[in-house]
């Protein structure tokens, strides 16, 4: 059979189960990068191209973007990388390296052709992916296989920000939502020294919060509670989908305050300006990060032993899993490990 046949669970069509697909990926261009998959993360925004819920998927959907696995071929451009290494891939497996974005730095803001792993391309849902080598990310001795793939899209989403907005240990940090996302911000922020206010609507975790390493659990829908945040956190990343009270988590801001939006809430978001011109207070957003911030992050985990907290299920009951994570009970991030 041939080397360009891949084995994978595809969406045939929106809402559908999983099923076992394969198909022909053709010959390995020479800027790309062929792994074998190990483990693969299960993500919410899986969940929304198998569903179309952003009218941009292509089908039959190959999802799965947080992929370890080890390297089985390498293009002939293909620099830094070797055959057998551990590596991962994370939400963009292609940038075109040439326009501004790229030439700086930023090829996370790509403007000449950045491809997502899971749209229009074939994911790690599979027993073997592509990526554009730069994309390849090197996985630390250090890090555990099994849990860091969430890393690569969650751990990444959340990460980028801290970079961005020039954390430091002196700083009061909030997160809006604990789940996939939330809980990494949490491991992050507490090995970067902050003090850290977690929101949640779930106070059955607590306890799990406060281990990880949350200072103060505060109920993200109680308006009275909000009120009494206020003018504390330089900086608030909300993960979650759903519309809350905006107004209440700007005041909750200090001067100069942030708040940061990660999880893709569809309804706007209902902000008076004098909200943001008292205190010169913003509101910003961003999606994953460079293929830098990856290696930066990737290394800062193996240092400080940060591990996303996950639930294993092998590949082949991946509709299961899938059901798992739409119960909202998952604690906190599926692992899928490939079983073809």
């Amino acid at each position: 059979m041939s080397d360009h046949i891949f084995h994978a669970y595809a969406a045939m069509h929106a809402g559908e189960a999983l099923q076992p697909y394969q198909f022909d990926a053709g010959e390995l261009q020479p800027h790309q990068v062929e792994v074998k998959v190990e483990y693969c993360g299960l993500c919410h925004s899986d969940l929304s191209i198998i569903d179309n819920e952003w009218e941009s998927s292509v089908y039959p959907v190959v999802a799965g973007h947080e992929i370890i696995g080890t390297i089985l071929q390498l293009g002939s451009e293909a620099k830094g990388l070797k055959v057998g290494q551990r590596v991962g891939i994370g939400w963009t497996a292609e940038s075109c390296q040439h326009c501004d974005p790229c030439i700086s730095g930023q090829h996370v803001q790509c403007t000449g052709g950045k491809t997502a792993t899971i749209v229009n391309h074939a994911g790690g849902f599979a027993d073997k992916v592509r990526a554009g080598w730069q994309w390849v990310i090197p996985l630390p001795d250090d890090l555990d296989a099994a849990s860091a793939g969430p890393l690569l899209c969650g751990g990444i989403t959340v990460f980028n920000p801290i970079l961005a907005h020039k954390v430091q240990a002196i700083h009061h940090v909030g997160v809006i939502g604990i789940g996939g996302l939330g809980h990494i911000a949490i491991k992050l922020l507490k090995a970067w020294g902050c003090e850290i206010t977690a929101f949640t609507s779930s106070l059955d975790k607590t306890d799990e919060l406060k281990a990880m390493g949350a200072d103060h659990v505060v109920n993200s829908r109680d308006l009275d509670a909000l009120k009494a945040q206020r003018g504390k956190f330089d900086l608030i990343l909300s993960t979650v989908n759903v519309t809350l009270n905006w107004q209440a988590y700007l005041a909750a801001l200090a001067p100069n305050g942030t708040v940061h939006m990660l999880g893709l809430a569809l309804e706007p978001m209902q902000i008076p300006a004098g909200s943001l011109i008292s205190g010169a207070k913003s509101v910003t957003g961003s999606s994953t990060g460079s293929p830098a911030a990856l290696r930066q992050l990737l290394k800062f985990a193996a240092r400080k032993n940060i591990a996303p907290q996950i639930e294993l299920y092998p590949m082949s009951q991946i509709n299961d899993a899938i059901a798992r994570l739409h119960s909202g009970k998952a604690r906190y991030r599926i692992v899928l490990k490939a079983d073809f």
